[in-house]
C-alpha cells in the first residue's frame, strides 16, 4: 500500500475518532445540562471518550509520526465539522454584547 494511501486512511480514522470523542461531548453537555448530578455525567464521559480516544491514537499511529499526524489531522478535521453540525442558530434579535 502507498504511503499517501496509508497516510489518507489514517486520517479518515482519526476523523472517525474526533466524530466520537467530540460527539460525544455534545452528548454529555446535553445530558448534562438537564441532570441532577451533572459532574458525574461529565467525568464519565470524559473518562469514556479518552479511554477511546487514546488507545485509538495509539494504534492508528504506532511508531509513525506521519501517521500520527494524519490521525490528529483528521482529529481536528472532525472537531470542525462537529461543531459546524451542532451548531445552535442565533435567535433573531438576541445579541452576544451585553
Amino acid at each position: 500500500m502507498s504511503d499517501m494511501l496509508l497516510l489518507a486512511l489514517t486520517a479518515l480514522a482519526g476523523m472517525l475518532l474526533g466524530a466520537v470523542y467530540f460527539g460525544g461531548l455534545w452528548w454529555t453537555v446535553k445530558k448534562g445540562l438537564t441532570s441532577p448530578r451533572p459532574a458525574q455525567w461529565f467525568i464519565v464521559s470524559l473518562l469514556v471518550r479518552l479511554g477511546f480516544t487514546l488507545p485509538g491514537f495509539y494504534f492508528l499511529a504506532g511508531d509513525d509520526w506521519k501517521k500520527l499526524l494524519a490521525c490528529l489531522l483528521g482529529f481536528v478535521i472532525a472537531r470542525v465539522i462537529v461543531i459546524r453540525l451542532t451548531e445552535m442558530p442565533i435567535a433573531e434579535g438576541a445579541s452576544h454584547a451585553p
